[in-house]
């Protein structure tokens, strides 16, 4: 295989890269500090249920409620590469972590608006409902770095023969703008219907530049600067049931459809000071003739790859479908209450790049309690917990999609300042699980072990009023 058609196969690795905070793949389910500092919010009849629980917004408060909420994640993606003996020696490659810092500047901030008028309530919601984040390898990550210096050896220069600059840099925002009708039928019963519009917001932009360490040479330009911009909607249907001091709720969020089109800046690859400008030749020639161009040159399956990043093309971003189940219950009545929730997320049915959602062993499954007590009128404080189950497969896994199961615990407090306003403050934090291959993958030909690991902490605030 050329030097060529290696480089033009990194291309095709290429991932958009994700700070999702909590829930889901695709999928963030914390958007209200009352999440931060209990987690289950399955059963609130607060304003967070303009989210989480629709239909219970019918016990909720009487007239117009209001509330934003502004939240800080810090989390870092690494990946720590082990390359095969004799490899490691002959590239001049040991153990080595490779760190990602993940951020999202400044914060992710999200607003709810509600209205209740006797049996019925209006509600609106809005924010970042997807991943949410951009992520940093200032190195490089593995995939780029390990088969560019078996390029290299191949071409008879040594580690110290050369010097590499790798970046890689990518962001997924999803913001979402959801509305729900509520109705409250009778005193056990309510339902609300309601549908979000979910708008896409991302780049892929990375590099990898060699050059000869004595004659300066340039020997490998590898550059990909790649906008995406998109919108689907999701359907969403919510019902409750309450008892006295029980109440159980049903939530189902429909998959939203995102095929998302690519607005190409750069896409080129340079060898021996010879650049081919790939999205230059499709803006000429076409996306279809420059794939039948690149075949003949580099061949038929690293050219389709090439071809996600091409001008126009679209790749698959699915939010699945989201189904949550919670049980409240009032153990001391307006004093102390604790929550159960599940959440099912249809992972296997909503298509990715490539239908990497084939690879998943499952679908992914969430497990959530909390509890809450107001200490007295003014102070309430919380606790919560949820473990989160990806059906994870090695083929799934990539260094810059991938994904770690997980145990989150949260705590925090809410302060009513007066009747009609209250603050809340909350944390959490998630212990990750490391995933580590069973099996090597190859890049260039080359073996590497790999293990991902992550680390994330989620600070918030937020101020609710009811007028």
């Amino acid at each position: 295989m050329s030097f060529f058609c290696r480089l033009a196969a990194l291309a095709s690795m290429m991932l958009p890269a994700s700070a999702a905070v909590a829930g889901g793949l695709m999928t963030n389910t914390n958007y209200h500090i009352a999440f931060d500092r209990m987690m289950a919010r399955g059963a609130s009849t607060e304003i967070d249920a303009a989210y989480s629980n629709p239909a219970g917004l019918a016990w909720g408060h009487e007239g117009w409620q209001l509330s934003f909420n502004v939240q800080k994640p810090f989390q870092w993606r690494n990946v720590e590469a082990n390359v095969s003996q004799p490899y490691a020696t002959a590239l001049g490659l040991s153990d080595k972590l490779y760190e990602g810092k993940a951020d999202a500047n400044p914060f992710v901030p999200a607003l709810f608006v509600a209205y209740k008028h006797k049996n019925w309530a209006l509600s609106l919601m809005g924010g970042i409902v997807g991943s949410g984040g951009h992520v940093t390898y200032d190195e490089g990550i593995p995939m780029f770095e390990v088969p560019v210096r078996g390029m290299m050896y191949q071409g008879g220069l040594r580690p110290g023969d050369y010097t590499m600059d790798a970046f890689m840099t990518g962001k997924q925002y999803i913001y979402g703008i959801q509305a729900s009708f509520t109705y409250k039928f009778n005193e056990h019963w309510s339902a609300a219907a309601g549908l979000r519009v979910n708008i896409y917001n991302g780049y892929n932009r990375g590099h990898v530049v060699t050059r000869h360490a004595l004659a300066g040479v340039e020997l490998v330009n590898l550059q990909i600067d790649a906008d995406q911009n998109g919108a689907g909607v999701a359907p969403i249907l919510s019902l409750n049931y309450r008892y006295k001091r029980l109440l159980v709720s049903a939530r189902y969020e429909f998959r939203s459809k995102l095929n998302i089109p690519n607005e190409t800046n750069t896409l080129s690859v340079g060898l021996q000071g010879q650049t081919t400008d790939v999205n230059a030749l499709s803006r000429v020639i076409g996306n279809d003739a420059t794939m039948a161009a690149l075949a003949a040159k580099v061949g038929a399956e690293t050219a389709g790859k090439v071809a996600h990043y091409l001008d126009g093309e679209k790749t698959r971003y699915d939010m699945p479908g989201l189904l949550s189940v919670a049980v409240g219950y009032e153990f001391i009545p307006r004093k102390f209450r604790g929550t159960l929730e599940y959440h099912w997320f249809n992972d296997k049915n909503a298509k990715m790049q490539d239908n990497r959602q084939e690879l998943l062993s499952h679908d992914t499954h969430e497990i959530l309690v909390g509890l809450e007590w107001d200490i007295n009128k003014i102070f309430t404080v919380s606790a919560g917990a949820q473990r989160t189950d990806y059906g994870l497969s090695d083929g799934y896994q990539a260094n810059t999609s991938f994904a770690c199961d997980s145990y989150s615990v949260g705590t925090g407090a809410a302060f009513n300042v007066t009747s009609h306003l209250r603050i809340n403050a909350g944390y959490f934090c998630s212990i990750y699980s490391d995933y580590t291959r069973e099996q090597p993958i190859r890049y260039g030909g080359i073996p590497v072990m790999e293990t991902y690991s992550r680390t994330n902490h989620v600070v918030g605030l937020g101020v609710d009023y009811k007028f």
